[in-house]
């Protein structure tokens, strides 16, 4: 039985025939960047040093999802922005997936002129030509979904943005994912607690996870980013407390009615 990430992933098959001609490379990247007329905003570093509370959170812009339907009726990308800066927020997610999630590129775009924080192309990247994509449209970090990539092209994806100076978030949903990432050369590992096949989250997942990168410790700097079902500063303090540094939080910021107070909440440290 095929879970959603298959059904988005046929549907991205479709929509990058539509893109120029590949390959690309590093080369290309760095040139795209050049022509956009801004520099990389420092993704990694931004979560590394948190510009409020003890954890680094990147605050996601995002009007819908397959299982929740619209989560915000009153959606204005820039204004919702501008709010996750002003309340301390160290990076910004933004949708890009049109047909799941009724984002677009455009609001990577027009977040992007609006505020200085680190921006992440939040999509489903299986084609080299989504990370030029992502550059152009004014991106400094891309999600790659182990689950979605074969061992090659998490390798060589994670390359090219690497050579590029552009900051890869690697996300994992297991133990074999984890170790399948720290292979591909992962320094930026998001675990995602949602299970795509049933949609319950469990923060034991990043306890789990994050116990495991511990022992796999090789010197490498890498930095762990807890993803979904962070909802409270009692969460925070649970995935913080196994080897979190960083949270990617959506839905409750979203969902709320008032986004300083929610964030205030959640660094709260």
């Amino acid at each position: 039985m095929a879970n959603i990430l298959d059904t988005i992933v046929a549907q991205k098959r479709i929509e990058i025939t539509a893109l120029p001609p590949g390959p690309v490379s590093a080369r290309q990247l760095r040139d795209a960047i050049q022509q956009r007329g801004s520099g990389l905003r420092d993704f990694f570093g931004a979560l590394d040093k948190p510009r409020r509370g003890d954890v680094g959170l990147i605050a996601e812009i995002k009007k819908a999802s397959p299982s929740l339907g619209v989560i915000c009726p009153d959606f204005d990308p820039v204004r919702i922005a501008r709010q996750y800066e002003a309340a301390g927020a160290s990076c910004l997610s933004v949708l890009t997936d049109v047909s799941f999630f009724q984002g677009s590129l455009e609001y990577l775009r027009a977040v992007r002129a609006a505020v200085e924080l680190p921006l992440l192309r939040k999509d489903f990247i299986i084609d080299e030509r989504q990370i030029l994509e992502a550059i152009e449209w004014g991106a400094d970090a891309i999600l790659l979904i182990v689950a979605i990539l074969s061992d090659d092209q998490l390798s060589h994806f994670h390359a090219l943005a690497d050579a590029a100076g552009l900051t890869s978030l690697v996300e994992v949903h297991d133990e074999a994912e984890l170790d399948r990432a720290l292979r591909g050369g992962a320094r930026l590992i998001g675990v995602n607690n949602r299970d795509l096949k049933t949609f319950r989250v469990d923060l034991g997942t990043t306890e789990r996870l994050a116990a495991r990168m511990a022992l796999a410790d090789d010197g490498r700097t890498r930095l762990l980013v807890a993803e979904s079902g962070i909802h409270s500063r009692a969460d925070v303090d649970r995935v913080r407390l196994a080897g979190a540094r960083a949270i990617l939080v959506g839905e409750s910021l979203m969902k709320t009615g008032d986004i300083a107070a929610k964030t205030a909440e959640l660094l709260a440290g």
